[in-house]
């Protein structure tokens, strides 16, 4: 189970990457920092810096095909800047294109607002972004995690960092489910 995590260069909420980064890990998944530039990122806790992380590999060379699912980590500046980089937005949309699962906590669904694929689904988020899901075709929900399958692949939500154990629970479980289909379809 190969796993990206996409964020930009600074305004990562620390814990909501970290956290299902280690779930994967500890799931026997690889999971890969993918962000918009080469170096490092900058996390934060809440409005105050935090730990940086390096960069595995730069979003403008990074293919959907080569992972089995998607983690958005939130943080308000992170999918804010995600959302103004055509790259970032492209690769979002191709792993819905492609059927992949992905992940989303916080702020994260900024990102996938900006890359239309909210029509007709359910998820949820931080309550300030209730209006914009609403607004580009989905529905929004106050639920500690969501997962949506009425869609081209599964979309798996939680509201905020008090809401990590259940978000990583369900990642890497919906994330292991689709690592197995896609190795049967391989076979």
């Amino acid at each position: 189970m190969r796993i990206a995590f996409l964020v930009a260069t600074e305004g990562i909420e620390q814990i909501e990457l970290t956290e299902p980064w280690a779930a994967v890990g500890a799931a026997g998944g690889t999971p890969v920092l993918v962000s918009t530039e080469q170096g490092e990122v900058q996390a934060f806790h809440h409005l105050d810096k935090g730990d940086t992380f390096p960069v595995d590999q730069v979003v403008g060379d990074a293919k959907a095909e080569e992972f089995d699912g998607l983690v958005l980590p939130g943080g308000v500046a992170n999918p804010d800047a995600l959302r103004m980089d055509e790259k970032a937005v492209a690769f979002v949309k191709a792993f819905f294109d492609a059927g992949k699962p992905v992940a989303a906590i916080c702020h994260a669904p900024w990102s996938l607002i900006e890359a239309d694929v909210l029509r007709g689904r359910t998820l949820t988020s931080w309550p300030s972004l209730r209006t914009d899901i609403t607004n580009a075709g989905g529905t929004w929900v106050d639920e500690q995690v969501k997962v949506c399958t009425g869609g081209p692949n599964t979309l798996i939500t939680s509201r905020k960092p008090d809401d990590l154990k259940a978000f990583c629970e369900t990642l890497v479980g919906e994330f292991g489910k689709s690592a197995d289909e896609d190795g049967k379809d391989r076979a």
